[in-house]
Formats: C-alpha cells, structure tokens, sequence
C-alpha cells in the first residue's frame, strides 16, 4: 500500500489547522466554564441577601474599553506581519502587551472603589453578590494572565524575527485567544452590568 505523501505546504496547513482547531476546543471549554458561573449568578439573585442596588465600579468601564483596544491593536499586529511591515508589528504587539497590563490594573482598582464602597469579597462583611463578582472577574484574569504570558512568547518569538508574512500563525493564534478574552469580559461586563 502507497502512502500518499504531503508536500511541505500540505503539511504546514495541516499542522496549522490542527493547532487552531486544540484552541478552539479549549475557548469552548472556557466558555461552558463561565456560561456555568453566570447561571449560578442567575439562580443566586433569588437569594434574600442579593445587593439588588450594587453598582459596578468604573474602572470596570475604563477596563471594559481598555480589553477591546488590546484586541484592535492585536488585529493591528497580525495584519502588520502579513505585509512584512515588522516594525509596525513590534509597535502594535507592544501596545497590547501595554493595554493588556493596564486592563489588569483597572480591575485591581476596580476592586478596591467597591472595597472603599463598604463592600467586601469575604469574611463575615461580604454578600453574595460581590463574592460572585469576585469570583467570576479573578477566572477571567486567570484566563488573562495565560494571553499574557503567550503575548511575552509571541514577542520574544517576534523579535527573533520567527514570524514575517509566509510564517503567522503564532501571532494568528494569539490574536484569536485574545479576541476570545475580549468577547469574554464584554459579555461578562455586560451580564453583571444588566443582570444585578
């Protein structure tokens, strides 16, 4: 029996499928992972102790815009690198990584203004509301933190010149997950924001 062989080009749109299809596989684990927390959000609002006048902070609005520039900029950088205009991609790969850290500021910040509000995460002075709160933006920057570290990679990589027009899929790949986190937060921030 003949084995039909692949030519290199065959091989590379095969390997890159596949890595495109495992991440798409786990965004989809990911986002069964946050559809259980916010049906869990759902099903607690009937509680007594529910914060029915809890307002979310506003460097959750600050943060909201600051996530959805990380992925313009992202796209910026992949659209860059297909045109080999790698200087361009440097800059634009730098300002998600920028934008990505200020996101993880904002909702620090965002924690201490509903801290200072006089609601608390735990301990006795806690509610449910605000521990649900807590609970479903600290998975999203665990989630955040992974883009982070695969954006050092992807920069690194990209300063090793490992990526030009022929050769994307690293920053193809990042761009994707980090367009997932983006579409996460935004429906998160809109879900918290309607759902009180």
């Amino acid at each position: 029996m003949i084995l039909d062989q692949l030519t290199p080009a065959e091989e590379k749109a095969r390997s890159e499928r596949s890595y495109k299809l495992l991440l798409l596989f786990a965004m989809v684990s990911m986002t069964m992972m946050f559809a259980g927390l916010t049906s869990a959000f759902v099903v607690s609002k009937s509680r007594t102790d529910w914060l029915k006048n809890f307002q979310l902070p506003t460097a959750f609005f600050f943060s909201t815009a600051v996530i959805i520039g990380c992925s313009i900029a992202f796209h910026l950088a992949k659209k860059a690198i297909q045109k080999d205009q790698r200087r361009a991609t440097t800059s634009f790969l730098l300002a998600t990584l920028a934008l990505g850290i200020l996101f993880v500021v904002l909702q620090f910040v965002g924690f201490g203004q509903i801290v200072a509000s006089g609601y608390y995460f735990t301990g006795s002075a806690s509610s449910i509301t605000t521990t649900f709160l807590y609970v479903v933006t600290l998975v999203h920057l665990v989630h955040l933190a992974g883009g982070l570290i695969s954006l050092l990679i992807i920069i690194y990589n990209h300063f090793k010149q490992k990526y030009n027009s022929t050769q994307t899929l690293g920053i193809e790949l990042g761009a994707m997950y980090w367009h997932f986190l983006d579409f996460l937060w935004v429906y998160l921030f809109l879900f918290l924001y309607f759902f009180k």
